[in-house]
């Protein structure tokens, strides 16, 4: 009886959870103006996929939404090339001030990132980098997060194996690459899930980074796309579906990786 109670009430909560993501879905195929009737339907009347055609065809979603498949695949790859050798490094060699630097890092995860984003633009346009993908790039390069949860997971593996490696003359990198990369797999993957869904579902950074229309990200611009068409909820319901939809597939695929990631590290600390 108790199992079929927690089962239930988990039943009831998915689909609350769930059900908004379906009626989005479900006014996307609506015409335009049903979904503003009193009380709004739940079904359309009769489905089509004009609104999805309006956003390829005549808005040029398509180039939005590869903008924001290339940048958030750059900002995985670059954040994974830095964070994952930064974090092995802190877990597992030993140079002067590391247990310092580690502590300051972690008391910055407390500071908005907010607070960062004015000076970071005044560098980045006193280096010219305003108004293009590298400048949208850099805050993904080391993030502080990533760093911590990358030594949280390298701290478990044993120090034996990797004295081992070093006395059979391995290098640092060959070590990194051969014994611990392998290791790393359900963390690096959180971690890459992580940057990839943060990254495409940034909004501000771009807004205030990228001047040029023809390089927005999706979410911006669907944000300038919904200020000419406020009241057009089956259109913009279209748009973010285009949004939500590829990382939820993305989360899903990888949702094994992703739990096994987060609960590895917290063994150790």
């Amino acid at each position: 009886m108790r199992r079929a109670l927690v089962t239930g009430f988990a039943a009831l909560v998915a689909l609350l959870t769930i059900a908004p993501l379906l009626w989005m879905l479900s006014v996307s195929f609506m015409a335009p103006g049903e979904a503003a009737q009193f009380p709004p339907p739940l079904l359309p009347e009769n489905p089509g996929l004009e609104n999805y055609r309006q956003l390829f065809g005549t808005y040029g979603v398509g180039r939005f939404l590869a903008n924001s498949l290339f940048v958030s695949t750059l900002a995985t790859l670059l954040a994974l090339l830095f964070t994952v050798p930064a974090g092995y490094a802190f877990a597992k060699l030993r140079f002067r001030g590391r247990d310092a630097v580690f502590r300051l890092l972690v008391a910055a995860l407390v500071v908005p990132g907010q607070i960062g984003m004015l000076p970071l633009f005044l560098e980045l346009k006193a280096m010219g980098l305003v108004n293009s993908y590298a400048g949208a790039l850099v805050p993904w390069l080391a993030g502080i997060f990533g760093i911590f949860l990358v030594r949280q997971y390298c701290l478990s593996i044993p120090d034996e194996m990797l004295e081992a490696a070093r006395i059979d003359g391995a290098s640092e990198g060959e070590i990194l690459r051969h014994i611990v990369l392998p290791l790393l797999t359900p963390v690096v993957v959180t971690l890459a899930l992580f940057v990839f869904l943060s990254s495409w579902n940034d909004f501000m950074w771009p807004l205030i980074v990228l001047a040029d229309q023809q390089l927005y990200t999706l979410p911006v611009a669907l944000a300038a796309l919904s200020r000419e068409h406020v009241q057009d909820n089956e259109l913009m319901m279209a748009g973010a579906v285009v949004t939500t939809l590829p990382v939820l597939i993305l989360f899903l695929a990888l949702q094994r990786f992703y739990l096994s990631g987060l609960l590895a590290g917290s063994v150790k600390g």
